[in-house]
């Protein structure tokens, strides 16, 4: 009880200190903000105590390599299978304060039958940060020159990406999507959004006092920009499982999905989270030129079911609209929380695209 006291106040104030940093002022009303969503997240149901996910264990036979991006900064890629064997490779784009084990469970499930890679975005896992200023932009051309060093010529990518990974593979077709059938069969976005998703999230408990509410924007983009070390403890651990998973998740998934977040820079989540900010890739989104998937949880908190309607909207009306998934019960890391049904979606797009390639 006593840690589990020490936990509840370490993120009480880890919130404060936050938003005070996103505001300068208010304190007291960004205090009533932070102590209210971690009562949300007390309340939260306990995990599931199932014991481990061997689907989340690291995949073997993969090979680690490193790509330099356009301004010199080197990313860490991992690849699994025989790219030059394989019609369509599968590109694993991750999302923000993660890393390539993200989709371990993905790798897990193809392992060597089917060509998979997937890349640390720059300053996350073992990839570099640089010195160029980070932009949305630099996600489309971090994509970019990993698409040119890992996919052979006459071969072409399924792009799937998570959260931020997803947000990459739009501004990269706003860069460079202009006769994308050539490199790219495919598009799956998960759990992901084109524009203000730091200011819809639904993090914050709806039954603040009125007197509260215009500090709001400045727990948004403090909870996104700020520096600050986030260790595993108790209390992170009922953080993420609100922040990012279902109400009702495995412990193997909170764990995994906390650790993850952990490993990650702050000063790396800080500066990405900025850019998010203001993020707008819908110019690259209306490019998407090849079959694309939507898929979101219902419980997502992080990007609401809102953002996958709008993306399947716009594809929809361009004619290249794949499918849109919702997994009930399931927050914002569906890679994770639904592995099964989520590869067989995948194993069903890499179906849809052979057959479309020998009609």
């Amino acid at each position: 009880m006593a840690d589990s006291r020490r936990g509840w106040r370490w993120g009480a104030r880890a919130l404060a200190i936050a938003g005070a940093v996103g505001a300068g002022t208010g304190g007291v009303g960004l205090a009533v903000i932070a102590g209210s969503l971690l009562r949300e997240a007390y309340r939260y149901p306990r995990p599931v105590q199932d014991g481990p996910d061997p689907m989340l264990q690291a995949p073997p036979h993969t090979k680690s390599s490193v790509v330099a991006a356009s301004d010199g900064t080197l990313l860490h890629v991992v690849t699994s299978g025989d790219v030059d064997s394989s019609d369509e490779i599968l590109v694993f784009v991750h999302g923000w304060t993660c890393n390539t084990g993200f989709w371990n469970a993905q790798m897990q499930h193809f392992g060597d039958r089917h060509a998979t890679v997937a890349y640390d975005q720059r300053g996350h896992g073992l990839s570099e940060l640089g010195k160029t200023r980070l932009t949305p932009d630099v996600l489309g051309q971090d994509l970019q020159a990993v698409l040119e060093e890992v996919i052979p010529d006459g071969k072409r990518a399924v792009l799937v990406g998570h959260s931020m990974g997803g947000m990459s593979i739009m501004s990269w077709a706003a860069q460079f999507g202009a006769g994308m059938e050539e490199k790219v069969s495919a598009i799956v976005l998960t759990s992901t959004g084109a524009f203000t998703v730091v200011q819809r999230q639904l993090l914050i408990p709806e039954d603040l006092p009125a007197i509260v509410r215009p500090l709001e924007p400045y727990v948004e983009r403090a909870f996104v920009s700020t520096a600050l070390p986030l260790p595993t403890n108790p209390v992170s651990e009922r953080l993420t499982h609100y922040i990012a998973l279902g109400p009702v998740a495995r412990q193997a998934h909170v764990d995994f999905s906390d650790e993850q977040i952990a490993a990650c820079s702050p000063t790396a989540r800080a500066a990405w989270g900025a850019a998010m900010y203001d993020l707008d890739v819908r110019p690259g989104l209306g490019k998407i030129t090849v079959p694309t998937a939507v898929v979101v949880g219902t419980q997502d908190r992080l990007t609401s079911p809102v953002h996958a309607e709008e993306l399947a909207g716009v594809l929809r009306a361009n004619g290249v609209l794949h499918s849109l998934t919702e997994y009930p019960g399931a927050g914002h890391m569906v890679p994770i929380e639904r592995s099964g049904p989520y590869n067989r979606l995948l194993d069903a797009i890499l179906d849809d695209v052979s057959e479309a390639k020998s009609s």
